[in-house]
């Protein structure tokens, strides 16, 4: 990846979301929620954010929750993905 996140900045790409429910309902796309479930795809060095010693917690290839409203969402050789804080990670998943 190309993309390199400076600070305590981290670079996901949420998971699909589900195509049924647990019933067996087929959702169509305007239906499904967007997931708070990401893979990390790059991660920045951490370091002193606002005054701050920031040390990174996550690394590629975590899979994390993170907050709803949370972060940029960008497009980058056709793949979406979102720029967000770490402070906006709420948890490692695994």
């Amino acid at each position: 990846m190309n993309i390199k996140p400076l600070g305590d900045r981290v670079v996901i790409k949420r998971l699909e979301a589900e195509e049924k429910t647990k019933s067996g309902i087929v959702l169509p796309n305007q239906a499904k929620e967007q997931p708070q479930m990401a893979e990390v795809m790059a991660a920045g060095p951490g370091g002193t954010v606002d005054g701050k010693e920031v040390k990174m917690e996550v690394s590629v290839g975590d899979v994390v929750i993170f907050s709803k409203y949370a972060g940029t969402e960008i497009k980058y050789d056709g793949e979406e993905y979102t720029i967000i804080s770490q402070k906006d990670i709420l948890a490692i998943v695994g």
